[in-house]
């Protein structure tokens, strides 16, 4: 499952500000126990687009935040508790990370299978082949303005090796992109949102990359 990636409306920090508040986060893989933090924090990150799309798959009776907690719980694919990178501060989870490599020849996507509303999100991950794509990367809202957001960036980056770094966000986020465009990532497409009766400030996705 794609989703925009959004690490909330950030306030701008000096580098040594940064430092100061992140040193008491610490970063570890997923875990299984993890699923439910992951669903939430992913529908942070997608500004409600996820629970707005589960709510709209899970079958008669099943709860939409269950449905999520399942797909956080699958073993593969792209959504998943394997894929992710969980930040604590002071044994507290405060935001996560959900992050893998865009193969060197993605298979071609037959779009019209695909949700309207995704379909953008999709168009645009397939334009960045042979990078890093940071999928999720989220806090809680009282941890927004400790550097963790830029904490979890950076490790997207050590996982990625010498791999190019993607990203894709709202153009109504500007705390997000504030974020990532000064620590190196540039526009390098985007796409209009199908919202259908999904509501939220952006009108455009967009595809952010960070070369290395």
């Amino acid at each position: 499952m794609n989703a925009a990636t959004v690490a909330g409306k950030l306030p701008m920090q000096s580098r040594k500000e940064t430092v100061m508040l992140a040193t008491n986060t610490q970063l570890r893989p997923g875990a299984i126990d993890d699923v439910g933090h992951l669903a939430r924090l992913i529908n942070y990150a997608g500004e409600g687009l996820p629970y707005h799309l589960w709510r709209r798959s899970a079958e008669d009776g099943l709860d939409p935040w269950e449905f999520g907690r399942q797909r956080a719980a699958r073993e593969t694919g792209s959504f998943t508790y394997r894929n992710a990178v969980l930040a604590e501060v002071d044994g507290d989870i405060a935001g996560c990370l959900v992050t893998y490599p865009i193969a060197d020849a993605p298979e071609p996507t037959d779009y019209s299978r695909l949700p309207a509303m995704f379909v953008p999100l999709q168009q645009l991950e397939d334009l960045a082949p042979v990078t890093q794509y940071v999928n999720v990367l989220a806090t809680y809202p009282h941890y927004r303005g400790r550097g963790i957001g830029s904490r979890l960036l950076d490790e997207a980056e050590k996982i990625a090796g010498t791999r190019s770094m993607s990203i894709i966000v709202s153009d109504g986020n500007d705390g997000a992109r504030r974020l990532y465009e000064r620590t190196g990532y540039v526009e390098v497409a985007s796409r209009p949102m199908v919202k259908e009766d999904w509501e939220c400030d952006g009108r455009n996705w967009v595809l952010l990359v960070k070369q290395r």
